[in-house]
C-alpha cells in the first residue's frame, strides 16, 4: 500500500504525556524550496522530501515532464508508458503521471528509511540531524545519549514513526495560458495550457498544494470549482490546498475573496519580494517587503474570518457544507534571505510559517538540476553578470545570468543576422497576433523578423529606435532554454541553450554545497556565505527598488514607459515609508548602527529622485 504523503507539515513533538512519550503537533522545518525554472526543480522532491523539506515543481513544460518520468522510470527499475504529443489529453496525462510516480517514489524512500538503522551517514540518520532545534531534535538527541538501551529501543521505535515527507507542490503561472490549436480552429477552454496542467496535478494521487503565480486568472480558478478534491471532505479537510503568491496584502485579500466566493479556501499566501528574488519579478509601486509583513501580521486574523465567512457562504452555494472553524492559513515569505540571522528575524519577528531559499540551492548539486559548466559560471557570477533583463517574453523584467549559454547564443545569432528562436515548444506564445491569426512568442524568429522590419513605419527618433530594437532582441527562448540545466545534468537528449534565472544574492555565494550544509547555514550552524558583509535584505531590496525606479525613469524620459508622472510619485512615497518603518523597527531587529547609515543614505537617495516633466 502507497502511504499518502501529508501537506508541508512534518510531524513534530511539542510536549510530554503522561507515560513519558512526547505529544505531537503540526510543526516544520521553517524553510522551503521555492519553484526555480521549469527544470531546477522539476524532481527537487525526489532529493529532499525524505527529509521533511517542502519544495515546488513547475508544471508548465509538460515535455520536459515526459522526460524526466522516462528518466526516473528507468533509474529506478520501473515500467515506462510513453504518452505521446498526438495522445487524448497528452498535456495533463503526462503531468497526472509524473507526480503519481514522483509520490510512489518517495513514499518508498518513507518506508524504507523507517525499517533503518539508526546509523552514522544514513537517510535516517540525516533527517533528524538537519532538523532546526526543537522538540523532535531533542528527543533524537536524548536517544543518541541515553544509555538506558529499553529507553533508547522506544525512543528510536517513537522516532521512525514520525519520520514524515515534505510536501510535493506544484506550480501554475497563471498567465501562461496558451491556448490549444487545431488546424487553425481554437479547441475547448478546459485544453488550454493552465487548464490542463491544472487537471494534471488535480486527478493526481498527492495530497499537496498548487501554487498559483503571476496574479488571478479568472477561468483558472473557476476551473479549480470542478475538482471535489479543493474542497472540504466529510471531516472538513482537504485533500489538495490552494497557495496563491502575492505581493501585498491587497492583492492576497482580492484574490482570496474570489476563490472563497466559490467556496474554495487559500490555504497560504505566498509572499514574494516584488525584486529580490529570481526569475520574474513583479514589482510594486515601491512597497518593501517588511511593511508588507507587518500588515499581514497585523490583520492575519481578519483576513481569516473574513475569507472563512465567505467561503461557508459559497459552500451552502454549492450545496455543500459549511465548517465550523477556519481551517489553517499559512503566511510565508521569500526573496533575498540569505543568512541564519535574516531567516530567524523574518521568522519569528513576523510571525511567518516558513520562509523560502531558493537561489542559494542553485549551488547544492544534491537538490537542483544545474549542469557542471554552469554550476563553475554561477560560482564566478559577479554583480555585472546577474542583471535585470527583457528576456521573457512575458514583457516581465526577469533575472538573467549574462554568462549562460541562452545569453551566449542570443547574442551569437543577433550577430550572424538570425535573431529569435525557432519557437519548439511554444508555450509562451500567448496573445500576439500581429503578424499571424495564431498567437505567436515574441522571442520567436517568426515574430522578431517581421517586427524588426517594421520599425521604420513607426516614426521613432533615434534615440528611441535603439531602445525599442533593443528590447525585441532581448526576449530568449524561456520555453526551452530553462530545461537545458535539467536536460544537460540528466544526460537528456535536447536542443536547449541553458538559460539561469538566478536571483541577484547568487553573488554572495561562491562555493557548492551540499544539502546538510546548506540547511545548516539556514538555521546558523554553519556558514557558506562568501560575502558575509554584504547588505541586509531589506536594504538590498531597497537598492534593487532604486535601480529599477532609475531604469523606468530612462524609458520615461524617452517617451517609451506606459508609466505616468504620478506612479513616480507613488513609488517615491512607499520607499521613503518603507524606510521610515525600518527606522522604527530596527532596534526590536537587533539590526546594528551600520544598518541606520545605510537606511539614512537610501533615504537621501529616494528624496533626490527627480520626476521630469514631459512637454
Amino acid at each position: 500500500m502507497i502511504l499518502p504523503l501529508p501537506f508541508a507539515a512534518v510531524t513534530c513533538l511539542t510536549g510530554v504525556h503522561e507515560n513519558g512519550e512526547p505529544t505531537l503537533t503540526a510543526a516544520v522545518h521553517s524553510f522551503h524550496i521555492p519553484v526555480m525554472g521549469t527544470g531546477f526543480t522539476i524532481d527537487t522532491p525526489l532529493k529532499v522530501a525524505r527529509y521533511g523539506i517542502s519544495s515546488v515543481i513547475q508544471i508548465v513544460d509538460d515535455m520536459l515532464i515526459e522526460q524526466m518520468r522516462k528518466f526516473h522510470s528507468e533509474l529506478a527499475g520501473a515500467t515506462y508508458e510513453e504518452i505521446p504529443d498526438d495522445a487524448d489529453d497528452a498535456r495533463a496525462r503526462r503531468i497526472t503521471a509524473y507526480l503519481d510516480l514522483v509520490q510512489t517514489q518517495v513514499a518508498q524512500q518513507i518506508r524504507s528509511m523507517q525499517s533503518m538503522l539508526f546509523e552514522a551517514g544514513n537517510d535516517l540518520t540525516k533527517y533528524f540531524e538537519m532538523l532546526p532545534t526543537g522538540p523532535l531534535r531533542q528527543a533524537y538527541q536524548r536517544m543518541r545519549e541515553s544509555r538506558d538501551e529499553a529507553e533508547r529501543g522506544r525512543l528510536q521505535d517513537l522516532l521512525r514513526r514520525h519520520v514524515t515527507a515534505g510536501s510535493i507542490d506544484v506550480n501554475l503561472m497563471t498567465k501562461v495560458d496558451r491556448d490549444a490549436y487545431q488546424d487553425g480552429m481554437k479547441q475547448a477552454p478546459e485544453l488550454s495550457d493552465a487548464l490542463s496542467g491544472l487537471r494534471g496535478f488535480a486527478r493526481s494521487t498527492l495530497r499537496s498544494a498548487v501554487v498559483f503565480s503571476a496574479g488571478l486568472n479568472p477561468r483558472l480558478y473557476n476551473y479549480l470549482t470542478q475538482f471535489d478534491d479543493f474542497y472540504p471532505d466529510d471531516r472538513g479537510e482537504l485533500r489538495k490546498e490552494i497557495v496563491l503568491k502575492v505581493s501585498d496584502f491587497r492583492s492576497a485579500l482580492i484574490q482570496g475573496k474570489y476563490l472563497a466566493k466559490r467556496g474554495l479556501w487559500v490555504s497560504e499566501f505566498r509572499v514574494e519580494s516584488g525584486l529580490n528574488c529570481g526569475g520574474h519579478t513583479f514589482p510594486t509601486a515601491g512597497k518593501l517587503l517588511g511593511p508588507i509583513l507587518e500588515e499581514f501580521k497585523k490583520k492575519r486574523a481578519e483576513l481569516i474570518e473574513t475569507l472563512h465567512s465567505m467561503r461557508n457562504r459559497g459552500l451552502e452555494e454549492t450545496d455543500r457544507s459549511p465548517v465550523a472553524n477556519p481551517p489553517e492559513l499559512r503566511i510565508t515569505v521569500q526573496g533575498g534571505i540569505g543568512t541564519a540571522e535574516e531567516h530567524r528575524q523574518i521568522v519569528e519577528y513576523f510571525k511567518v510559517d516558513s520562509a523560502g531559499w531558493g537561489t542559494p540551492f542553485l549551488l547544492v548539486p544534491e537538490v537542483t538540476n544545474v549542469d557542471d559548466q554552469h554550476l563553475v559560471k554561477l560560482q564566478e557570477a559577479t554583480g555585472d553578470d546577474v542583471y535585470l533583463s527583457n528576456s521573457s517574453p512575458f514583457g516581465i523584467p526577469f533575472w538573467s545570468l549574462r554568462t549562460s549559454e541562452s545569453e551566449r547564443n542570443r547574442r551569437d545569432k543577433i550577430e550572424k543576422g538570425r535573431p529569435g528562436s525557432a519557437c519548439p515548444k511554444g508555450y509562451l506564445a500567448l496573445s500576439n497576433t500581429e503578424f499571424s491569426e495564431e498567437p505567436i512568442c515574441v522571442a520567436s524568429r517568426t515574430y522578431q523578423v517581421q517586427k524588426l522590419a517594421h520599425l521604420d513605419q513607426e516614426g521613432y527618433t533615434p534615440e528611441q529606435l535603439e531602445v525599442v530594437r533593443e528590447d525585441i532582441l532581448a526576449k530568449t527562448c524561456l520555453c526551452r532554454d530553462l530545461a537545458g540545466g535539467a536536460e544537460g545534468k540528466n544526460a537528456i537528449k535536447n536542443r536547449s541553450h541553458t538559460s539561469i534565472c538566478t536571483g541577484p544574492n547568487i553573488v554572495n555565494f561562491s562555493k557548492l554545497a551540499s544539502l546538510r550544509e546548506m540547511v545548516d547555514h539556514i538555521y546558523g550552524r554553519a556558514q557558506l556565505m562568501s560575502q558575509p558583509g554584504r547588505p541586509h535584505m531589506f536594504i538590498r531590496e531597497a537598492e534593487l527598488y532604486l535601480e529599477f525606479v532609475a531604469r523606468e525613469l530612462d524609458r520615461f524620459v524617452l517617451d517609451l514607459s506606459e508609466r505616468k508622472a504620478s506612479y513616480f510619485d507613488e513609488v517615491k512615497a512607499n520607499l521613503l515609508e518603507g524606510l521610515d518603518y525600518y527606522a522604527t523597527v530596527a532596534g526590536v531587529l537587533d539590526l546594528g548602527s551600520a544598518f541606520l547609515t545605510q537606511l539614512a543614505e537610501l533615504r537621501s537617495r529616494v528624496q533626490r529622485i527627480a520626476i521630469p516633466v514631459l512637454v
